[in-house]
């Protein structure tokens, strides 16, 4: 196997396995983790908190099936994906500014580790979606 191919193997489950793990996320937004996500929405977006959990638990939906189903378009879906969560981040910077507990993040060292794991979601989009250069 070539660096290359090995290289396009491991973006490849890194791609499915994001995919699945959005489609997993996503489903618990619309079911069993709704209330615990309303706890993440911002007291300042101006809509209604639960339909920003259920808009948000749709496109997470999405964006897990077109990693996992749609190949062809990895690039595309993984800039989307690294947008959505650079685009929730404020949500989880509200809930360590705020205090709010939610998924077990009761103290505002795990709200802080958190925080420090998004920009790992950001880098997993990206290299899953083939967009950090190979080496």
């Amino acid at each position: 196997m070539t660096r290359t191919t090995a290289t396009r193997t491991r973006q490849d489950v890194a791609r499915l396995a994001l995919g699945a793990m959005l489609v997993f996320a996503g489903t618990s937004h619309l079911t069993f983790a709704r209330r615990e996500f309303r706890a993440q929405v911002p007291p300042w977006v101006p809509m209604d908190t639960d339909d920003v959990v259920l808009l948000s638990g749709a496109a997470e939906i999405a964006l897990g099936a077109a990693l996992a189903g749609l190949p062809k378009e990895r690039r595309r879906v993984g800039g989307l994906a690294a947008a959505f969560f650079t685009a929730i981040f404020p949500g989880n910077v509200s809930q360590y500014r705020n205090r709010v507990d939610g998924f077990g993040l009761d103290t505002d060292t795990k709200r802080a580790a958190r925080l420090a794991g998004q920009p790992l979601l950001v880098a997993w989009a990206l290299y899953a979606g083939g967009l950090i250069p190979r080496r």
